[in-house]
């Protein structure tokens, strides 16, 4: 599955939360569908994290997981009103959540590098951190190529 396949179908919010827990049950409602519940896609977010932390510097963290019963994967933008501690070595105020069925390996990896590609242009990034609602973060993070300079 290609990236703007995955973004058509994003979430994005705008919140405030007090750590890193209370971020991925966030992500993890905006995650869920009638196929996979919240509950377990919190428990794979966290999971995850526990393995490491899904923060890639500049504030941004992607965490992930994998659900046995989603057909196509999922994403969640959020930008968090106030850094929380997600284990790197900043605060991160831009999540990017992704939950996958269990069988995807290779297309997963793909994603993660492509999302990971995307935040690290600062302009995509700035242009996130000022976007005045969930609306805008949600067009931006589906047409990056339009908040970069140059």
């Amino acid at each position: 599955m290609p990236l703007t396949d995955l973004m058509a179908a994003v979430s994005t919010q705008v919140l405030a939360v007090a750590d890193r827990d209370s971020t991925l049950i966030a992500a993890s409602r905006l995650l869920a569908c009638r196929e996979a519940g919240a509950d377990s896609l919190f428990l794979s977010l966290r999971e995850r994290e526990n393995v490491g932390s899904t923060a890639i510097g500049h504030g941004i963290a992607i965490p992930h997981g994998r659900s046995d019963t989603l057909q196509a994967p999922r994403g969640a933008l959020l930008r968090l009103q106030e850094p929380v501690d997600f284990g790197g070595d900043e605060p991160v105020d831009l999540v990017f959540a992704m939950a996958v069925p269990a069988h995807y390996t290779h297309q997963h990896l793909m994603l993660l590098s492509e999302l990971a590609e995307i935040f690290s242009d600062a302009d995509i990034r700035q242009a996130l951190r000022v976007a005045p609602d969930a609306q805008a973060l949600k067009h931006i993070i589906t047409h990056p190529q339009q908040a970069r300079s140059g």
